[in-house]
Formats: C-alpha cells, sequence, structure tokens
C-alpha cells in the first residue's frame, strides 16, 4: 500500500508518466492500472462517454485473474448503457459527483441508482467498496468514468476506500483526463487519415486497422515476455505498434484510382506499382522525430515481407524506392528481405493483417471460416510468416477473438 507521501509523489510523476503514452487503448489500461494501485484496489473499469452512452471500455481484476493459468488473459464482453441515474456509473455521468461506496450490496433506499449483481454471479466474483469518479476535461465536460472496486488492506482483505482519499483519487482523475482527451484526438487523428485511405480502397476500414492493431500488440506482448523484456521497453513498444499498425497501408493514398478500384485482377505492371504502397507509406515517416514515427516506417515498409524472402519491397531505399546496390538479384531487381531481416514490427503485422483479411467479408469476397483461416497460418509458418508470431498468435486466439468482437464492421 502506497503511503500519504508516496501518493503525492506518484501525482507528480503521473502526468508526465501518462502524457508520454499516445495510443488510446494503451494509456485506458496504464490509467486503470495505476489508479488501482493509488488505492490498493483489486478490481476496476474505465466506461467512455459517448453522447448519451456509457460504453464500458476496460475492466481489471486481480481476484479473477490468479484464477487462470499463468500467461492467459482475462476476457470480457464490452457492451454499452444509457446514460441516467439507474445505474452507479450512469449516475456519476449525469451528476459528475464523486461517489465512495462502502458496500454497494447495502445502497441506501434513498438513492436512486442501484448495483447490478450480474457480473458478480457469472464471473464468481463479489464487489463490496467502489469509489466512481469522473474524467473530465478543462471545459468541465465528462470524458469517461473511473470506477475502483474493492479496496485492500495489508492483508488483502476488502475494506471501504478512505475518505482522506477522495481529494486526491479527483486530482489523479483530472490528470488521467487530460491525457485521455490527448489521446482521442490522436486517435481521432488516425482514424481520419484511415478515412482518407478507405475513400481509396474500401478494404482499409476503421474496423479493421483498430483490429490489426489490437492483434498486433497481444503477439508483441507475447513475445517482449519471451525475450526478457523490461516492463518500460514493453509499454513504449506497445504504444508505438499499435498507431502503427493502424497506418500499414497508409501508403495507397498515393495509389492510382485505376489501380486500386479495378474489379479484375492486376496485370504484371499494375501489380509492381500496387507494391510501392509500402515504400510511399514508409516515406511519410521518413524523417522521424518520434518512437511512434520509426515504428510507423518500420511497419508501412515491411509488413509485406515473407519470413522465406520472397516478399515486398526487398532491400531498397527508403527515400528513392531504387534497391540498394548490394542486395540487388542478377535481373538487377531487390532482394527480399529474409527472416529477422525484416523487423519484428513488421513481422507482427504482416500476420496480424492476413488474419484480418482472410476472417473479414469485402465486397469482393466471403469471409473464410475460422478453421480454414488457422490452417492457412499454420501452414504458412517458415515461409510468409514467422514461425515464432505464428505460435504466439495460436496461443492468443481466444484474446484475439474478444478484439475481433469488440471491433466489429457492424
Amino acid at each position: 500500500m502506497l503511503t500519504a507521501k508516496e501518493k503525492l509523489d506518484e501525482l507528480l510523476s503521473l502526468g508526465i508518466e501518462l502524457n508520454q503514452l499516445n495510443d488510446l487503448d494503451i494509456l485506458l489500461e496504464k490509467i486503470l492500472r495505476d489508479a488501482r494501485r493509488f488505492v490498493n484496489a483489486d478490481a476496476g473499469s474505465i466506461y467512455i462517454c459517448r453522447k448519451d452512452i456509457l460504453d464500458f471500455t476496460y475492466t481489471q481484476n486481480d481476484t479473477l485473474q490468479r484464477r487462470l493459468p499463468t500467461g492467459e488473459k482475462l476476457i470480457y464482453s464490452t457492451f454499452s448503457m444509457p446514460i441516467n441515474t439507474d445505474s452507479i456509473a450512469g449516475y456519476m455521468a449525469t451528476t459528475g459527483e464523486l461517489l465512495n461506496i462502502p458496500d454497494v450490496y447495502q445502497l441506501s433506499p434513498d438513492v436512486p441508482y442501484s448495483f447490478s449483481k450480474k457480473f458478480d454471479e457469472s464471473a464468481g466474483y463479489t464487489t463490496r467498496s467502489m469509489v466512481t469518479l469522473p474524467l473530465k476535461n478543462t471545459r468541465g465536460d465528462i470524458l469517461g468514468i473511473l470506477q475502483i472496486i474493492n479496496a485492500q488492506d495489508e492483508n488483502g482483505d476488502v475494506i471501504p476506500f478512505a475518505t482522506d482519499d477522495e481529494t486526491l483519487m479527483l486530482h489523479f482523475a483530472s490528470i488521467a483526463a487530460v491525457a485521455l482527451e490527448r489521446a482521442q484526438m490522436t486517435r481521432a487523428i488516425l482514424l481520419r487519415m484511415i478515412r482518407m485511405a478507405e475513400m481509396r480502397d474500401p478494404k482499409e476500414t476503421g474496423a479493421h486497422v483498430n483490429r490489426v492493431g489490437g492483434y498486433s500488440i497481444e503477439i508483441f506482448e507475447k513475445w517482449a515476455e519471451r525475450h526478457g523484456l523490461d516492463e518500460k521497453e514493453i509499454e513504449s513498444g506497445r504504444d508505438s505498434l499499435r498507431m502503427a499498425a493502424m497506418l500499414h497501408d497508409v501508403g495507397k493514398v498515393a495509389i492510382s484510382d485505376l489501380i486500386l478500384k479495378k474489379p479484375g485482377k492486376f496485370s504484371s505492371d499494375e501489380r509492381e506499382l500496387m507494391k510501392q504502397h509500402t515504400v510511399l507509406g514508409a516515406q511519410l515517416f521518413l524523417q522521424a522525430q518520434s518512437d511512434f514515427d520509426e515504428a510507423a516506417r518500420e511497419v508501412a515498409f515491411n509488413h509485406h515481407e515473407r519470413w522465406d524472402g520472397d516478399g515486398y519491397p526487398g532491400h531498397v531505399d527508403i527515400a528513392t524506392g531504387e534497391p540498394l546496390p548490394d542486395r540487388q538479384r542478377h535481373d538487377g531487381t531487390a532482394r527480399g528481405k529474409k527472416g529477422e531481416e525484416i523487423p519484428l514490427f513488421g513481422r507482427i503485422v504482416a500476420l496480424a493483417d492476413v488474419y484480418d483479411a482472410l476472417s473479414s467479408a469485402r465486397v469482393y469476397k466471403e469471409a473464410w471460416s475460422e478453421a480454414d483461416v488457422l490452417e492457412t497460418i499454420k501452414a504458412e509458418a517458415g515461409a510468409q510468416f514467422d514461425p515464432e508470431t505464428v505460435d504466439i498468435f495460436l496461443s492468443r486466439i481466444d484474446v484475439l477473438r474478444a478484439i475481433q468482437e469488440r471491433y466489429s464492421e457492424a
């Protein structure tokens, strides 16, 4: 448990840490994790406000996590609820008032809200103490709701949240809301870039790129764990990779409509022009000013390389698109990158992108069955895909299914 001085020190460093994260999903996970640590809470959730709706976005629960085998993740269904005073979160979003409830099963009959026992009953969990507080921006608009559950003493027993912590928690929420608003703006900019690509290529939908981003960080997390990366490296890598993965095909904005929207098969010349979207996308991030720029360049440039060396664009100069002099085939074309010559983020997004493309219905094809998709990916381990990323992918398939459901096309 943090002492009062440690909590103050935590607040001072929190703003710096949160503002180092740019991706919305990664930030929400950190906000919730830090909020729980701040008051030694077992569980918590974040809801995001969307007009008159609250979207249940993220949740964490240490008790339920401990029941799972090592390395597995809790999988939750996302849902939405109206903003009204019927629920605790809805009441918070309506009034903007902090609620500190010692026992949600012992609510006064005078309060307008009620506690739903559905989650507790289905999960075999017991919610008791709960603090619900607003994530407000500088204009006073409520961006979301932070709900922290089951404060614990030093023995791990559930206790009420201390009233002395309420002011500090509101400060925490204010700092988090500033970072949240910035991350929402960053996500909106990225999705506008995606919509530009979507106008050119209907395959590049917001749902598609969010799924590819989600799949990619799941694969990266497990890879990083296997290879002993420390917590800061993992968090930084996840943040950059998720956004970069969303922009993997951004170079298509520079490809002619005559090619992108051609109904039939490409000629060999058209196919070569289409391949240039990898170089064109990487060129957008040639003058890298951040880890994200470097990751976006790496992903755009390498997500069509193959583990066996038969991918593209191969060993070319990003600035010119010309083959590197010492990396050419006999015919003067660029040799494809092979194996670990392909940067990690490129290898990961290559797999995530193909998985989603095969699994999704498009105007020109039906979605493949999951069995066919998985069989194809297994068969391509060591050929199209890095065998280790395939192994990790298959071990995380339950989580990937949940991401697929969360970012459905509907």
